[in-house]
């Protein structure tokens, strides 16, 4: 479990036969063989580490469902260590499971912030709210507002300063998260597809306690 509070933007190495190689300055100072560390939202398990970085195993459901098939060495990453029941919870609940992968529509000035604006599709913004939560990249974010494609964030300076969101624009790919408060709603409502909703009658309803 992580907050989607950025400790680090590392590098990635590589990406080859199932490892992800990082490099890193801070995250492994105090890691373990097993640890998790969430890499760009995604939670991954440390198989190896050392003074310079740390490698992951990485499945090909992980590859399948964020954007790291499409990064490049020298990427930057965003890095966060596993939540301590010690820690300020300075952001939200974020599990490190990935939804999907979005794109930047469009960045824009609002006085000292960024509203970025975020396509995704039509099942991950079912789980999106105005003035909710979302881990975009592991960063977690409050909503703006939401439409029929797409959703608004607004960036501070320091978020863009200490993430890589600085190095993002137009049409750069992101890994979505969405809280997972609101997956467990959807599911007692009767799923996350339209379909699925078609069956929520009065009767459904009062049976299940609403």
């Amino acid at each position: 479990m992580f907050t989607g509070i950025i400790e680090e933007v590392g590098t990635l190495q590589g990406l080859s036969g199932g490892i992800i190689s990082i490099g890193a300055a801070l995250v492994q100072a105090d890691a373990h063989i097993g640890d998790s560390i969430a890499v760009n939202g995604i939670c991954l398990t440390v198989t190896a580490f050392d003074a310079r970085g740390f490698r992951a195993a990485v499945m090909p459901e992980t590859v399948r469902r964020t954007s790291l098939a499409g990064l490049t060495q020298g990427a930057p990453l965003n890095l966060e260590r596993a939540l301590l029941p010690t820690t300020r919870l300075g952001g939200h609940f974020v599990s490190g499971h990935i939804d999907g992968v979005g794109h930047i529509k469009a960045m824009r000035t609002e006085g000292n912030a960024v509203l970025m604006t975020v396509s995704a599709a039509p099942e991950i913004l079912r789980g999106i709210v105005e003035k909710g939560s979302v881990a975009l990249d592991g960063i977690s974010l409050t909503v703006a507002a939401v439409g029929t494609a797409d959703f608004t964030v607004s960036l501070i300076p320091h978020t863009r300063t200490v993430t890589n969101l600085g190095a993002k624009s137009a049409g750069s790919p992101l890994n979505i998260e969405t809280d997972i408060l609101g997956k467990y709603a959807l599911k007692l409502l009767g799923g996350t597809s339209p379909a699925d909703r078609a069956g929520i009658t009065q009767e459904f309803l009062l049976h299940n306690g609403f």
